[in-house]
């Protein structure tokens, strides 16, 4: 459960003030539709943290022990640093959605822009380290608690949350995962 509760945790502060999340606002502001909206969000975070997991899992199959342990406390290291740039709205597309109805709109939006995100990657090293199903159930549930408010909140929670703290802590959580690996 250690697994579960860590990436809950870490990808649901991660994703404050993500691509994601203003890609989740954009959404919310254009289609005004929440529950094909959280649902879209929901199969395509499935999709790509699974996908995300199995290369994590793949990659602790591949390394031996130590060369793991390195590669993961510098890749966290370099996660905490990566987290402290916060996207801008001009990194979220603003192209018309394809004619996939709001629902697939949102799904095939929110897989492309988690391609390479802070969060997938976040999500290949959590499944390296842990089991890489609890680590997709956990990423899952982070992405799901970070954005789903955003579509039925909009603007008035983005306005509250304090991004650079909720950075910071972030930053703070994956420096600590990433000195645990390195010492052991």
């Amino acid at each position: 459960m250690e697994a579960f509760f860590v990436s809950t945790g870490i990808v649901a502060l991660a994703e404050m003030g993500d691509k994601t999340q203003l890609l989740a606002l954009l959404l919310a502001a254009r289609f005004r539709k929440p529950w094909p909206i959280v649902l879209g969000i929901l199969v395509s975070t499935i999709a790509n943290h699974a996908m995300a997991g199995a290369v994590g899992a793949w990659v602790t199959a591949q390394l031996g022990p130590q060369t793991l342990r390195w590669v993961l406390g510098v890749s966290f290291l370099a996660m905490a640093a990566w987290i402290l740039v916060p996207d801008r709205m001009e990194d979220v597309a603003a192209s018309k959605p394809p004619r996939l109805g709001v629902f697939g709109a949102t799904v095939v939006a929110f897989f492309l822009a988690e391609m390479g995100d802070k969060t997938q990657i976040a999500t290949m090293m959590l499944a390296a380290r842990y089991n890489p199903y609890e680590v997709v159930a956990g990423t899952t549930l982070g992405m799901m608690l970070a954005d789903a408010p955003v579509v039925w909140l909009g603007e008035r929670m983005t306005r509250r949350v304090p991004i650079r703290v909720v950075h910071a802590v972030s930053a703070v959580l994956f420096a600590a995962l990433g000195l645990f690996a390195l010492l052991g």
